[in-house]
């Protein structure tokens, strides 16, 4: 009896790994969404109500943050997973921290400036403070004049903008950390098994790291560094091992997982939601920047992680024309929100504080109902006006400067130029 050897599996089955994905930016629609809703209900005092079933699951609206690591560990390792796996050369390091500095800082910049002139104008002469919250480094500072470890009024999420910093620079020394690990495998699936191992044991250090600091004498400013959330970022990256290993490989394992997780879509957001409503339950906490033993704080960076990641996976791990995850979170409505999903992020604060003070609003008083509506159209226009007046201009400015300037093939390892 003879057998022969399974036909390649054609490439529109494969997973996206290059290029604009309609679906990853529904994705992060997705997660803008979530934070600006849970930043409004804050806001208006709905999350201080009784805790009924509702109180918490608005109040779970934070997962967005983890959403969003998992999005920043998929798309910027991908090219160092194509290196450690020996398909491609490893990007330059300069380069990907130049790009990141001109995709985050700029708008960032705007806002800064915003809301510190409209609520900070007494602390302007803090040179100190001003450095670290013009380089994002203010994370790092463990008693800030603002008091907590978040951000002066209007910058408050921002503390998760200097967790992603953080990754970035952090970045290129993992890569080369799981580079030579993965190097000590032969074959492709060898070295992609080797980085997955690796990437796991990040992610349980981060739980256990997480579970640690609390014994610390100022838990919040050590749960809000980089450490605490390697697990978010690594299962992003676990994600982006996998892409890479499918397309190299059509009939191994990583392809037929890939085309199982995006033909099971609706079971993966069925589970995803379950799960939500799972780490919505008293397991977590009240939230997780008011978690206060080792179980709840355990529990949520755990359910926090495995909904992004039941999230995230079948949009990444789909084929550009998959009809039902193209539906879902690529329709035009989510891909536009997603584009300009950054500048929803930086501006919800600043919109949400200007419109409490023209309606007359006291602290944590206002209707969800009502409030919602406006702070997201507000938002949503300020966002537009970032991305088409800041960000695009900024992006064709840097392309521009790239594609004209020369260059010179880097050796390999092996003295043959890099592609």
């Amino acid at each position: 009896m003879t057998t022969t050897a399974p036909a390649s599996a054609p490439p529109s089955r494969l997973p996206v790994i290059s290029g604009r994905q309609d679906a990853l930016d529904g994705v992060r629609a997705i997660a803008a969404l979530m934070v600006l809703l849970f930043h409004v209900a804050a806001s208006t005092g709905y999350l201080l109500r009784p805790p009924t079933m509702l109180v918490r699951l608005l109040s779970r609206g934070e997962i967005g943050v983890p959403i969003f690591f998992v999005l920043s560990g998929l798309l910027l390792y991908r090219p160092w997973a194509a290196g450690a796996l020996g398909l491609r050369p490893a990007p330059g390091t300069r380069g990907y921290l130049w790009r990141r500095v001109l995709r985050l800082m700029p708008a960032y910049w705007v806002v800064m400036a915003v809301a510190l002139g409209l609520y900070s104008r007494d602390h302007l002469s803090d040179v100190p403070s001003l450095l670290g919250l013009t380089t994002l480094a203010y994370g790092f500072d463990p008693h800030p004049w603002w008091t907590d470890h978040l951000g002066p009024k209007g910058l408050g999420q921002m503390w998760s903008l200097s967790v992603e910093a953080s990754y970035y620079v952090a970045l290129p020394v993992l890569a080369l950390l799981l580079d030579r690990w993965a190097r000590r495998g032969q074959s492709v699936g060898e070295r992609a098994k080797r980085l997955l191992y690796a990437l796991g044991a990040m992610a349980v250090g981060s739980v256990v790291y997480a579970v640690a600091m609390l014994e610390t004498p100022n838990p919040p400013y050590w749960g809000s560094l980089l450490p605490q959330y390697l697990g978010w970022f690594g299962a992003g990256m676990a994600l982006a091992v996998v892409t890479v290993w499918a397309n190299a490989v059509p009939v191994g394992p990583a392809a037929r997982f890939s085309r199982t997780v995006a033909d099971s879509a609706p079971v993966c957001w069925a589970a995803c939601a379950l799960v939500y409503v799972i780490a919505s339950t008293p397991i977590t906490g009240l939230s997780r920047l008011n978690s206060v033993n080792g179980w709840t704080t355990g529990f949520s960076v755990v359910l926090y992680g495995l909904v992004a990641v039941l999230l995230v996976a079948p949009a990444a791990l789909a084929p550009a024309d998959d009809p039902v995850v193209g539906r879902v979170l690529g329709n035009p409505v989510l891909a536009f929100l997603g584009r300009i999903s950054y500048g929803i992020f930086l501006w919800q604060f600043v919109v949400i504080f200007v419109w409490f003070d023209l309606t007359g609003h006291a602290p944590f008083s206002g209707n969800l109902l009502t409030d919602f509506p406006v702070c997201l159209a507000l938002t949503a226009a300020a966002a537009a006006a970032s991305h088409y007046l800041i960000e695009e201009p900024v992006r064709r400015l840097a392309a521009r400067r790239t594609s004209a300037a020369p260059r010179r093939p880097r050796a390999t390892r092996r003295g043959r130029p890099a592609r």
